[in-house]
C-alpha cells in the first residue's frame, strides 16, 4: 500500500512539473518558428527549422538593447539600496535597544498589510511634485527599501547571539565596524537571497515603470515587451522570441545562485 502511495505521489509530481514547464518550453520553441508554424492548427510543437533570425528581427524592430541597459541599471542600483537599508534596519531592530522599539516594529508590520496598489498613486504624485518623472531617479527611489526584506533579514539576524555584539563593543568596535566585520559575514546567505530576490523583483517590475516613464528611451524590459507586443501586431513568433529574451537572464541568475537562495530561506528564523 505504501508503494502504491509513493508511486501515485511521483506520478502527480511529474504531471504537475510537465504542466508547469510546458508553456515555458513551448514559448522558447515558438520563438524559433516561422509565423505559419506558430498559428497553425493543430499547433506545431517543434519547428521544422530553427529561425535564429527571429532574435535579430526583434532587436531590429524595437530598441531592446536600451531596454536591457535600463533594466540592468535600475535593478542593480535598487538592489544595492535595498541591501544597505535592509542591513541597517535589521541591525537596529535586532541588536539595538531604543524607546518605542516594539511600537515601531508593529507599525512596520502593519505596512505589510497595505496593498501596493493603494499607495502607488501616492508615490506617483510625490515623484511628479519632485519633477522626477521619466528619469532613472523615479524608477529607483521607491525601491530603495522594502519592509518585507527588512523583516526577513531581521528574523535571520535573531539567530545570531547577542553576545557577539556585546563582545565586539567591549573590544571597542563601533556599530558600523560590527556590521561590516561580523554581522555581514555571518549573514551572507540571507543577504544573497535578499539581493537576488530584489534584483528579480526589479527585473520583473511593470506597473511602476509604466506610470513614471513616457519615452522609449526610459522603458524597462517588461514595458518594452508589452509595447512591442502591441506594435508588432500579429507577429506572434517575434513576440515569443522577445518574451524568451526577457526571461533568460533571470533564469541564468537563479541557476547560478539557487543553492544560496535555498540556504538563505532554509536558515531563516532558525535559532543558533
Amino acid at each position: 500500500m505504501k508503494k502504491i502511495g509513493t508511486f501515485i505521489s511521483y506520478v502527480f509530481i511529474i504531471a504537475m512539473a510537465v504542466i508547469t514547464v510546458f508553456p515555458f518550453i513551448y514559448m522558447i520553441l515558438a520563438g524559433l518558428m516561422t509565423y505559419a508554424e506558430t498559428v497553425s492548427i493543430p499547433p506545431t510543437l517543434i519547428p521544422g527549422e530553427f529561425q535564429w533570425n527571429n532574435i535579430s528581427e526583434v532587436f531590429r524592430k524595437a530598441p531592446f538593447v536600451q531596454y536591457f541597459i535600463n533594466t540592468i541599471f535600475v535593478s542593480a542600483v535598487s538592489t544595492a539600496g535595498t541591501l544597505v537599508t535592509t542591513v541597517l534596519a535589521g541591525f537596529a531592530l535586532v541588536k539595538l535597544e531604543f524607546k518605542h522599539k516594539n511600537l515601531l516594529i508593529l507599525l512596520l508590520i502593519s505596512l505589510l498589510m497595505v496593498p501596493y496598489e493603494s499607495i502607488v498613486f501616492t508615490n506617483y504624485r510625490t515623484i511628479a511634485k519632485m519633477r522626477l518623472l521619466d528619469t532613472y531617479s523615479a524608477l529607483i527611489i521607491p525601491s530603495l527599501a522594502s519592509v518585507f526584506y527588512i523583516f526577513y533579514f531581521k528574523n535571520y539576524l535573531a539567530a545570531i547571539p547577542i553576545s557577539y555584539y556585546k563582545a565586539a563593543k567591549i573590544d571597542g568596535c563601533t556599530d558600523l565596524e560590527f556590521i561590516w566585520k561580523v554581522m555581514i559575514p555571518l549573514s551572507k546567505p540571507a543577504l544573497v537571497t535578499v539581493g537576488i530576490l530584489s534584483f528579480i523583483s526589479g527585473w520583473n517590475s511593470f506597473l511602476w515603470p509604466l506610470l513614471v516613464t513616457n519615452t522609449k528611451g526610459m522603458r524597462l524590459l517588461n514595458n518594452g515587451l508589452s509595447a512591442f507586443a502591441t506594435e508588432s501586431g500579429s507577429d506572434v513568433h517575434l513576440q515569443m522570441s522577445a518574451a524568451t529574451l526577457t526571461i533568460i537572464p533571470v533564469l541564468i541568475i537563479y541557476f547560478i545562485f539557487r543553492k544560496q537562495i535555498i540556504r538563505g530561506v532554509a536558515k531563516n528564523g532558525i535559532k543558533g
